[in-house]
């Protein structure tokens, strides 16, 4: 058996689980190894992610692991959404009807000091997670420590339960229904289809516009298609660099440029996807989505986010980082990151050392027969 970290003896007669992970896309997807290697193991067990309402939206016919999605009420810690507070009518409500019901309770959101309280309410008969120095411990748990990959991490998690590895990589389905869809959608013909997408939670991860610009624009001179994807936050960015684009590869150009950023669900985002051969993009949720639907994909990365989030393999995926390890604007320490790390108040790109010339170098390479 191949697991993260030691195996423990599985848990007898488990046939319901819970699992809980909520955050971002990228979140998301993390969790998703550790879910499959829980459905291996634990065959006739059926599985209930607790998550967001972006799980639902994402997963619906797309993993054969997850069983049902329990969409979590808002609370602190667990599931945030801005103007929102924490509602513990809600709270309670949720958890009522789950009193009892799971033989075994995954966590696998964060270090567990808000997350393991909140796992521990469902009553379930065994627990498994993570916890850092403050954190209240679970029955089997590992210590949260920031520097590490998120997938690994999961399924070291998941090997407290007796779960042996499966896969590295999340796979999410797609249908030939969509495939044909998002063909038709992006019209490329026989054209090689490039995504790009500029976005990313946190500001300091995102590659400058004109350097975006730069990489379509010498796509779009070999006759690519380009594809802009991401979601309302990323519009802006995205007809900037369709702008600057254009005006450097030419007008005959716009034609072959498909700005999708806000006008794409989520729910269409990975046949859309995977009908692309390479994607571009900062460390960002559509970018692991990416892997997950089979793209081959150019990550821009600050370094320390690679230990934590960077693709596996290097034949379909190409990782550029910058070594950033100070703020450019004051000078404070960056690579002290995590729960308990101070943060400056600034937002500077950690990324634009990286090179136009590096990107379209790695696509190239990836794209060549």
């Amino acid at each position: 058996m191949v697991a993260v970290g030691a195996i423990h003896p599985e848990f007898e007669d488990v046939r319901e689980i819970a699992v809980l992970r909520g955050g971002g896309l990228g979140d998301l997807l993390f969790a998703m190894p550790a879910i499959d290697a829980l459905a291996a193991t634990y065959p006739e067990a059926r599985i209930t992610l607790l998550g967001t309402p972006m799980a639902t939206a994402l997963l619906a016919d797309r993993t054969s692991s997850i069983d049902e999605v329990m969409v979590l009420p808002i609370a602190s810690g667990v599931r945030e959404v801005p103007g929102q507070d924490p509602d513990d009518v809600a709270t309670a409500a949720f958890f009522e009807p789950l009193q009892g019901r799971f033989d075994l309770a995954v966590q696998v959101h964060g270090g567990g000091r808000n997350s393991n309280p909140f796992l521990l309410r469902l009553g379930a008969r065994h627990t498994v997670g993570t916890a850092t120095e403050d954190a209240e411990s679970l029955e089997r748990w590992v210590r949260y420590v920031y520097y590490q990959h998120e997938v690994l991490r999961a399924l070291e998690v998941v090997g407290l339960a007796g779960a042996a590895v499966s896969t590295l990589d999340p796979v999410v389905h797609v249908s030939d229904e969509e495939r044909a869809a998002a063909r038709e959608r992006l019209d490329a013909g026989d054209a090689t289809v490039v995504a790009i997408h500029p976005g990313a939670t946190d500001p300091r991860r995102r590659w400058p516009e004109e350097r975006f610009a730069a990489v379509a624009a010498e796509r779009l001179r070999h006759g690519d298609v380009v594809v802009l994807v991401g979601d309302d936050s990323d519009v802006a960015a995205a007809g900037e660099i369709e702008r600057l684009a254009v005006a450097s590869a030419g007008p005959g150009s716009a034609g072959r440029v498909r700005n999708l950023a806000g006008s794409l669900s989520l729910g269409e985002l990975p046949g859309v996807l995977a009908e692309c051969d390479v994607m571009v993009a900062d460390d960002s949720g559509p970018r692991h989505l990416a892997v997950a639907v089979g793209t081959s994909t150019v990550g821009i990365f600050w370094f320390g986010n690679v230990v934590n989030a960077a693709p596996f393999d290097r034949g379909r995926h190409r990782v550029e980082m910058s070594f950033v390890t100070r703020c450019p604007v004051c000078g404070a320490d960056v690579t002290q990151v995590g729960w308990s790390a101070q943060r400056c108040e600034h937002d500077p790109s950690f990324v634009a050392d990286v090179t136009v010339e590096a990107v379209l170098a790695d696509v190239e390479d990836l794209l060549a027969p």
